[in-house]
């Protein structure tokens, strides 16, 4: 199947059972990710259609370092007006667009302001938050985590996905204290060590530990047990 059937598949919350468990996957920004590893970034990136209805149709600010975001987990903060203008133009109005274009490279608690500003003036559907994560998210962010760890290609397409994941919800920087467990990551990836990484993973959850933020504690625990699956 390609990437935009999987995603609406996945995003319309109907069953997977279409998709055999050795399905060699979707090709998607020179990688190949299993029908279930998108299936874990979009429930962690929206809570489901229910929850995503209900609270994020409309943009609002996860917090900490976080921008406005909108659709399949779209942070404002991380693109340049340029990119929103691209990425949303076929799914939203010009006054829609023009709220979300004036929120680009705005972090942090003044995004938390600029949420409250623009919220009443946006509404992004589910089916076209699943269009626009498949056509031009989803493809961006596979392609940065290929980057990221050299060698990847040759992993399973549940492991692959996996490190998407990691890539979409932390970005692709090595650099710092803070990225210690990707740069591990990413060194047993290109030594052929795969069987290091579900360590690495849970290993960054001391990052998180504490703060409130146990939905990130979970989701590491999760895209460590999809690695571990992946490459027995």
């Amino acid at each position: 199947m390609k990437t935009l059937a999987i995603a609406l598949v996945v995003l319309a919350g109907s069953s997977l059972a279409q998709v055999p468990k050795t399905s060699p996957g979707i090709s998607v920004g020179g990688l190949r990710l299993s029908a279930r590893g998108v299936e874990l970034i979009v429930s962690e990136e929206t809570g489901g259609r229910a929850y995503y209805e209900k609270a994020l149709a409309r943009p609002s600010w996860p917090g900490g370092a976080s921008g406005v975001t909108w659709g399949v987990g779209y942070d404002g903060g991380y693109n340049s007006r340029a990119g929103i203008e691209r990425d949303w133009r076929p799914a939203t109005s010009p006054a829609e667009l023009g709220l979300l274009a004036g929120v680009a490279g705005i972090k942090g608690e003044r995004a938390k302001y600029e949420a409250r500003r623009i919220r009443n003036g946006v509404h992004v559907s589910w089916d076209e938050a699943g269009e626009r994560f498949s056509a031009a998210t989803l493809p961006r962010f596979a392609a940065m985590t290929r980057q990221a760890f050299p060698g990847m290609e040759a992993l399973p397409p549940d492991a692959q996905a996996v490190l998407v994941s990691l890539v979409f919800n932390r970005g692709a920087s090595m650099a710092g204290a803070s990225r210690r467990e990707m740069r591990a990551i990413r060194d047993a990836v290109a030594a052929g060590k795969p069987h290091l990484v579900p360590a690495q993973i849970r290993a960054m959850k001391r990052l998180w530990v504490g703060k409130g933020l146990d939905g990130l504690l979970r989701r590491r625990d999760r895209e460590a047990a999809m690695f571990e699956a992946a490459i027995r």
